[in-house]
């Protein structure tokens, strides 16, 4: 007996019988509005927040934290999230998720004070890392072949839609102000849609079987140490945009050296012992997976990381106002979208060579974004809106199917921990990619902030563009390499 298969027979998802067509796509929408919901969550907040503050009465560190804290559970529940998937079947542990996320969101639109609403974020968090690989894994298992494409190309529209319009929706909705409930109103929104997601869950997600599981097969201990690790690498990182480097920000970064060391010392006495593990090292040795995952972190690396410098850019390089800054940004929203619905189509036709054309779509748009830099403190080119729409093209062609790409080799049994290896790599990409695109686009810069219209901008900006270009090359780099050992 292997020492990473469980002591006892589980429950498995290879028995499940197939789902018929219809019953597959009816499931789609169910799972969709899982992942809308999480989505929006990460990006509603920063137009609720300023109301939500005077309202509370809250200090900077606490809504700070409000925003944060999500994220943090969220990165730090994924892999025990992934785990508890293949020892209870992503069905049930979807459901849970689901009806603890709409609680939450409750529970945050009727926060009393500050200390209320960041527990219930993080509970929010938590709740949407038990989802997030479920949501990858029954998508793999219910759609095969060429459905597949095109359910997660639906998968990727989803995830656009509710980034590019979070912000969007959350300041319609304390500008509208419904029952006078004002910001508490972009939480509760998430009550109808999450009661509706539970209601038909039950009739159109596959069932499994039922059998008890493995009870040696959740490490809490290793969670426990794989979670402060993960903390304590993305929280600096997160944290820095709004709070800069502070006292705490290296020795928080360097406790992750530490923690992630016992973590692989426990992982081994684990191992040892014919213990279940929490990350089962086969995972990596899927087909395809090792490459995927490296391609998904340098897309969401170069997009968190242009992102940050955009907004800085735009608003004291080219002293836009924050809603002009907006709008301009609303060209990066609408390539992603245009090209994310059309990339289940675009896989049947070109295959593996879609990547490679998303790649170098995206490199080109972030070039042209870079040479189009504002320069002067009156106006934007409009070739920096060009860039844009191009730039967001390419990300929508390359998101699909790099997470597919990702995924199609994995066995069933191995679904939810790749899932879940998958949704963390894409959180501390985004954190680092934040992280070194500041670093560079800040040092060329220079000491203190010059003037809107300064050209020191410009060449910040230019100079950021240069690595994020970079990143999307090594994306065709990578997946080319892949394609060659493949074959």
């Amino acid at each position: 007996m292997s020492l990473l298969a469980p002591e006892r027979p589980v429950r498995t998802h290879l028995a499940d019988p197939p789902a018929r067509p219809r019953s597959r796509w009816a499931a789609l929408p169910v799972l969709l509005v899982a992942v809308f919901m999480t989505t929006l969550d990460f990006f509603i907040v920063n137009a609720a927040g300023p109301a939500a503050r005077r309202d509370l009465d809250a200090g900077a560190t606490a809504m700070q934290t409000v925003l944060i804290g999500y994220g943090m559970a969220y990165a730090a529940g994924l892999i025990t999230a992934g785990r508890l998937g293949d020892l209870y079947g992503p069905r049930r542990v979807f459901a849970a998720g689901l009806a603890l996320f709409t609680a939450a969101s409750a529970a945050c639109g009727l926060a009393p004070d500050a200390e209320f609403l960041v527990g219930a974020r993080i509970v929010q968090g938590l709740a949407a890392a038990l989802m997030g690989p479920q949501v990858l894994a029954l998508l793999g298992t219910l759609f095969p072949g060429a459905d597949r494409a095109r359910a997660f190309a639906w998968y990727g529209a989803t995830v656009g839609l509710a980034g590019t319009g979070g912000q969007v929706v959350g300041g319609l909705l304390v500008a509208v102000d419904p029952a006078g409930l004002g910001w508490r109103t972009c939480f509760l929104v998430n009550i109808p849609l999450g009661a509706a997601a539970l209601l038909f869950a039950p009739a159109v997600l596959p069932r499994g079987e039922r059998s008890v599981p493995d009870r040696n097969g959740l490490d809490l201990l290793g969670a426990a140490l794989a979670a402060a690790g993960l903390i304590a690498v993305v929280l600096p990182l997160a944290a820095a945009p709004e709070a800069g480097t502070s006292w705490w920000t290296w020795p928080v970064l360097a406790s992750a050296v530490p923690l992630f060391a016992a973590f692989a010392a426990q992982q081994r006495r684990r191992t040892a012992a014919g213990r279940g593990l929490l990350v089962d090292p086969a995972v990596f040795r899927e087909r395809g997976f090792a490459a995927g995952l490296l391609c998904i972190a340098l897309l969401f690396g170069a997009s968190a990381g242009l992102t940050s410098v955009l907004a800085v850019g735009l608003q004291d390089g080219a002293g836009l106002s924050p809603l002009a800054a907006g709008a301009i940004c609303t060209a990066l929203n609408a390539g992603f979208f245009a090209t994310s619905m059309h990339t289940g189509r675009l896989t049947g036709r070109l295959g593996s060579r879609l990547p490679l054309i998303g790649a170098a779509v995206l490199a080109a748009g972030l070039a042209a974004t870079g040479w189009a830099a504002p320069a002067t403190g009156t106006s934007v080119p409009l070739g920096l809106i060009a860039g844009l729409a191009v730039t967001g093209a390419g990300m929508g062609l390359l998101m699909a199917p790099l997470t597919a790409a990702a995924l199609v080799g994995v066995r069933t049994r191995l679904s939810g921990t790749a899932a879940a290896v998958l949704g963390t790599v894409q959180e501390v990409a985004g954190a680092l990619g934040i992280a070194v695109t500041g670093l560079v686009f800040h040092q060329t810069l220079g000491a203190g902030l010059p003037a809107a219209g300064d050209p020191r901008w410009t060449t910040a900006f230019r100079a950021a563009s240069v690595l994020l270009v970079l990143a999307a090359s090594a994306i065709a780099a990578v997946h080319i390499r892949a394609r060659a050992v493949r074959d």
